[in-house]
């Protein structure tokens, strides 16, 4: 079983069990998150549709932690004018785990 989900403005195909990254929610480490915006449920071949979304279905999640992803350096140049930038920017994070799919 499967679904596809709306979390923090993206769309994830999630299953129970799975642990996945997520832009950062505003939740505490340990808290039960529950998500109603989903798309499409598989349960074994039946396929449901939302249009646009399930009224009917959720996905409850927990959260396992917040973290940093890997740095992106940011370089900007132009040649012959002496305009050198350098950024940094390090995305922060929030691990979750699909605890259930109901719909």
């Amino acid at each position: 079983m499967f679904a596809i989900v709306t979390i923090a403005g993206q769309q994830f195909k999630v299953e129970e069990g799975q642990e996945l990254f997520v832009h950062q929610l505003e939740a505490n480490e340990g808290d039960s998150l529950s998500f109603d915006q989903v798309l499409l449920v598989d349960n074994g071949g039946k396929v449901s549709i939302g249009t646009p979304v399930l009224s009917t279905a959720k996905v409850n999640a927990t959260v396992l932690g917040h973290q940093k992803g890997d740095k992106v350096i940011v370089f900007k140049k132009k040649r012959r004018k002496g305009y050198r930038v350098k950024n940094g920017h390090r995305q922060s994070f929030t691990k979750i785990k699909i605890d259930s799919i109901a719909g």
